[in-house]
């Protein structure tokens, strides 16, 4: 648990900067965020490196990987039109996060997403939380901690829709890493082309 505690506040801090409303960051969004997503990344190089062994590149993880992240933007699809008709604050909320891509060129940002914030998101969140939290604790009671860390990080943007989509979202990855760990390499696509997908190619 004692190395969990710097990375895990370290998040905290790195999302409270990107996110609160109260403090303007002197670069944009994008810009913070990679940065950020390469700072956890290296934390999880240095701190513990046992999680590499769960990444087993393979044409079948890429499938798996592609296959989960297009089941991943139906759900969304399907559960921004409920959202939108039970809720009448749901789609300015979707289209408030829609916004961030405002301040770069989409094709930059997709690019951003698809070969550094993703990957370094899934490997940070999945291959080392959530593998650390499993060898204090039992694989289950880890996915649910990290699930609530993941979701709740991002509360500092007061923003119901996004506090939800990281809850789904940590669910479906959290559960596919405990169940098959080994399938940290399809996650790592899958989060990472859900991202380029969800953001830019088809916007919900």
């Amino acid at each position: 648990m004692k190395k969990l505690f710097l990375p895990l506040a370290t998040a905290g801090v790195l999302w409270f900067l990107m996110f609160n409303p109260w403090i303007a960051m002197p670069v944009d969004f994008w810009t913070m965020m990679t940065l950020s997503a390469c700072i956890l990344l290296t934390m999880a190089l240095t701190i513990d490196r046992s999680w590499v062994s769960d990444i087993e590149v393979s044409w079948r993880g890429l499938f798996t990987g592609l296959v989960l992240a297009l089941v991943l933007w139906g759900i969304f699809w399907v559960g921004d039109k409920v959202a939108t008709w039970m809720f009448p604050f749901a789609r300015p909320q979707v289209d408030t996060i829609y916004s961030m891509k405002d301040s770069q060129s989409g094709w930059f940002i997709g690019l951003l997403l698809l070969f550094i914030i993703g990957p370094a998101e899934e490997i940070f969140w999945r291959g080392f939380v959530q593998h650390r939290f499993t060898r204090c604790y039992t694989a289950d009671t880890a996915f649910i901690a990290t699930l609530l860390v993941y979701g709740l990080i991002h509360i500092w943007k007061f923003n119901f829709m996004l506090i939800m989509a990281a809850f789904v979202c940590g669910l479906i990855w959290g559960l596919v890493y405990r169940l098959w760990p080994k399938q940290l390499f399809a996650l790592i696509v899958s989060h990472a082309v859900w991202d380029a997908l969800v953001f830019v190619v088809w916007p919900i």
